[in-house]
């Protein structure tokens, strides 16, 4: 009888929390401005984008071309450790056992193999030189009156290359639009 009750109170707890875990698939967390997604992918907690946030990787500037700078990669040669793969091969002795039968009439057979097992780690041997790059290449534009602000000129930015191109190909004091890969130059 004990038995019975306890399969019925597992049997209840479980159905509980099932039914907890199926209440659809988009449920708005009350508390919150973001969406929970229940028992889709990851199940991981996605914040909805508000409409009126920008943040400040999708912002572009505006403002007049000013100067173009093209600054080269600048590297130079550095040595390491110069690393190679040596592996090594052992073999060991490994023992079977198989066993039929029960009581008085149980028979053990015995036999042995070998098996072969390969390590590999990487050592060191000696050292090697590369190429190491100090600061990588960069392609700047520099804007008056930046946002329509006439106090702010001379503002470079780090942008691609194809609106590096785009500048190199536009007079001076022409309004340009873009949105820069970093500050300063």
């Amino acid at each position: 009888m004990f038995k019975r009750l306890a399969a019925a109170a597992v049997t209840a707890v479980l159905i509980a929390g099932l039914g907890a875990c199926s209440r659809g698939s988009d449920v708005h967390d009350e508390g919150t401005d973001y969406s929970v997604d229940v028992g889709q992918d990851s199940g991981s907690v996605a914040e909805e984008p508000q409409p009126d946030a920008v943040t400040t990787a999708d912002a572009g500037v505006f403002g007049l071309r000013d100067e173009i700078r093209h600054r080269a990669a600048r590297t130079t040669r550095a040595t390491r450790p110069h690393m190679t793969k040596k592996c090594t091969t052992t073999t060991r002795r490994v023992k079977h056992t198989t066993s039929t039968g029960s009581g008085t009439k149980r028979h053990t057979r015995i036999w042995y193999s070998t098996e072969q097992a390969k390590t590999c780690k990487q050592v060191r041997s000696g050292t090697e030189t590369y190429t190491r790059i100090v600061r990588p290449e960069q392609w700047c534009v520099s804007l008056d009156d930046v946002g329509g602000d006439t106090t702010q000129d001379d503002v470079w930015y780090q942008v691609s290359r194809t609106t590096y191109n785009t500048a190199v190909a536009t007079d001076e004091h022409t309004r340009m639009d873009f949105t820069p890969t970093g500050s300063g130059c």
